[in-house]
């Protein structure tokens, strides 16, 4: 009997709000093992690649998280109004004529330009505290990294990162299922971060440049453009996405590598690796860990029935470590792997994929140089791992080279 067939109480079911929950659990792996689905207290999880790779694509689901303020409790106020004008969260004409505006900013080119500040930001911070033969990688690496980049993004003075640090950290409250207790820290992060956007946008009108904000300001004069209140809205979801993608990212990717030094001396003997490393680290441990889609209508899958309105979590980890679509999904920054969905997929594919993946591209080539010997030098705090995941804290040791 396949798991489309089974009974509602023979199928595996997660309570994915406890915090102890975890995609990466061998309860999650015995349920892959036996079917391509599960059921959880907010719907349906989806297990295997072959499901994941084509609900992904199947337009009778629409982006499912746009109702997640008021599934916690909140109605209402700025953080749900922002929520649901994020392209994130919009459907139809409106996603694909703002996604359209929104592309030439992201463009190779800018991305190419800015690759040598990306490798010298790198070194700068591996400077700090490379003598020490140790670190706490997330505060003195992986935030300031991830801010400074969206800094010279921005074209803003790179010392402003530990505020956008600070307001993106509290924005990520939201995303939590402690939003209702968190709402007003939410606000205040949100209230900063419109501020920062409207003294970017009304500078680059005075004087552009061949920054971000400079392209998307300069959207704006198209006959198609973007409204005020869009051109803000993404200016903030830029910041907030980019934020936490990148350093969440890199905190797993050198939590992966200490549990594999094969890979790690392999990366530092030859630093083109950079790009498929960060593909195989982004398969195996994702920072999204799922992808949320809603059924617009009634529809049948696999010969399972799912209801209008069901929400539907696409195991992204699970479904990139699943053996019918990896033979061998262990860890390997040489092997030659199918596509991964910590990005999502469909037309909700993430818009700025390109730069987080090259940052991290530039970023793990120059910390596997100049940090051998890899190790973890006490015990991580990490999120849970479900939802968005990552560490809180990492402490490494190594042994430092120069640059």
């Amino acid at each position: 009997m396949t798991a489309s067939t089974l009974a509602p109480d023979e199928v595996p079911y997660f309570d994915i709000a406890d915090p102890t929950f975890s995609v990466r659990s061998e309860p999650v792996r015995a349920a892959r093992d036996g079917g391509w689905y599960a059921r959880t207290n907010y719907g349906l999880a989806v297990l295997r690649h072959a499901e994941v790779n084509e609900l992904l694509k199947d337009r009778r689901l629409v982006q499912g998280s746009a109702r997640w303020p008021e599934r916690n409790g909140v109605h209402g106020g700025p953080f749900a109004d922002w929520w649901s004008k994020t392209l994130l969260n919009l459907e139809g004409a409106d996603h694909t004529r703002i996604r359209r505006l929104l592309t030439p900013a992201f463009s190779p080119k800018l991305i190419q330009r800015l690759t040598p500040s990306f490798q010298e930001l790198a070194h700068e911070l591996v400077d700090g505290f490379a003598e020490r033969g140790s670190c706490e990688f997330i505060g003195e690496f992986a935030e300031p990294f991830a801010a400074q980049v969206l800094t010279i993004m921005l074209g803003m003075p790179r010392s402003e990162w530990r505020t956008l640090a600070r307001w993106s950290g509290d924005l990520g409250a939201a995303l939590a299922v402690t939003i209702r207790r968190d709402i007003d820290r939410v606000h205040a992060a949100l209230e900063g971060l419109y501020g920062h956007a409207d003294t970017l946008i009304a500078d680059r009108r005075r004087s552009p440049g061949e920054d971000f904000v400079s392209r998307l300001v300069a959207a704006q004069t198209e006959q198609d453009r973007l409204t005020e209140a869009e051109l803000r809205n993404a200016i903030v979801l830029l910041i907030f996405g980019g934020m936490d993608t990148t350093r969440n990212q890199l905190g797993l990717a050198l939590h992966t590598f200490t549990q594999h030094p094969d890979q790690w001396r392999l990366l530092a003997e030859r630093p083109e690796l950079g790009k498929p490393a960060v593909e195989e680290v982004m398969r195996v441990n994702p920072t999204t860990t799922w992808i949320t889609r809603e059924a617009a209508e009634d529809l049948e899958f696999r010969g399972l029935r799912i209801a209008r309105g069901t929400t539907v979590h696409l195991f992204a980890e699970a479904a990139g470590t699943d053996p019918a679509a990896v033979p061998d999904p262990g860890f390997d920054i040489t092997a030659e792997r199918g596509g991964h969905f910590a990005f999502g997929g469909g037309v909700h594919y993430c818009l700025g994929h390109a730069v987080a993946r090259a940052d991290m591209a530039i970023a793990l080539p120059v910390l596997a140089a100049r940090l051998r010997a890899l190790s973890l030098a006490g015990e991580p705090l990490a999120m849970p791992i479900s939802g968005n995941t990552g560490f809180l804290r990492l402490p490494l040791a190594f042994s430092a080279l120069r640059r």
